[in-house]
């Protein structure tokens, strides 16, 4: 099989354990670009934390897309253009902050440039900071202060509780979004049927590429959507067995050992 279209999750997959990306990895990027083969990111980091990584390689130079918010928003990295958005109900974060406060939880939305905490910025939420590179600006009034259109909600906390609160929330939120872990420290809220699977087939559409023609490479729950619908789903050596199950290929290096451009050179 030809494969048009490589696309890669960022975080435990195009990064190291540093949030690196290894020369072996890019070098291998690279090479499949020049010749021709299409990379895309797709991550539930915002695009600002995206584009940061797509600068890097080099994508404005043969164009391509992010996929941000674990599908809900693809943008052309040339030019910035949104090609499609999805956003949650405008109730849903207020309705969130509330058992994110009544458990102990923090809780987060972004909003251009920064992300808008509902409970005083945790150990997680900073770590989100320093991934995305976003500063976070902590508002006593959130239910009132969100009054913006809202890709995605974090609740962060101690993976044992967000284990035993996640399916409160799928039981209560079942019908208005998908609800996952994409850390163990953190639940990602996005809108009802988004993931990184509806993204890419509105992405394949527009590019008129067929999905048998497409891999896709992942490490993490959020990614598992994606896998099953590629032509050719990957998982990363050190990605959760329960991940590990839906994937067609498993790396034998893991994203510190250029995991990347080993499935590069087996597959392209």
């Amino acid at each position: 099989m030809d494969y048009e279209l490589l696309v890669l999750d960022i975080d435990g997959t195009v990064t190291n354990s540093e949030k690196q990306i290894l020369p072996k990895t890019k070098d291998a990027i690279f090479r499949i670009q020049k010749a021709g083969v299409k990379v895309v990111l797709a991550s539930g980091r915002p695009p600002e934390g995206v584009f940061p990584i797509a600068k890097e390689l080099e994508f404005e130079k043969p164009g391509s897309y992010i996929l941000a918010f674990n599908g809900g928003k693809i943008l052309d990295v040339r030019t910035k253009k949104c090609v499609f958005e999805k956003c949650l109900p405008h109730y849903l974060p207020g309705r969130l902050w509330k058992h994110a406060v009544k458990n102990k939880m923090g809780m987060a939305v972004y909003q251009t440039g920064k992300i808008i905490a509902g409970t005083e910025p945790d150990l997680y939420m900073k770590m989100e900071s320093k991934i995305t590179g976003m500063p976070v600006e902590y508002h006593s009034d959130f239910r009132s202060y969100v009054d913006f259109p809202v890709n995605e909600c974090l609740i962060t906390g101690e993976p044992d509780i967000l284990e035993n609160l996640q399916p409160v929330f799928l039981h209560k939120y079942y019908h208005e979004a998908e609800i996952f872990h994409s850390e163990p420290f953190c639940l990602e809220i996005t809108p009802k049927n988004i993931d990184k699977a509806y993204g890419l087939k509105y992405l394949l559409k527009h590019l008129g590429i067929p999905w048998k023609r497409m891999v896709c490479c992942g490490d993490s729950f959020n990614d598992i959507a994606m896998l099953r619908y590629a032509g050719l789903g990957i998982a990363m050596a050190n990605a959760p067995d329960a991940v590990k199950a839906y994937a067609d290929y498993v790396t034998v290096q893991d994203n510190d050992h250029d995991g990347i451009e080993e499935l590069i050179n087996l597959f392209f």
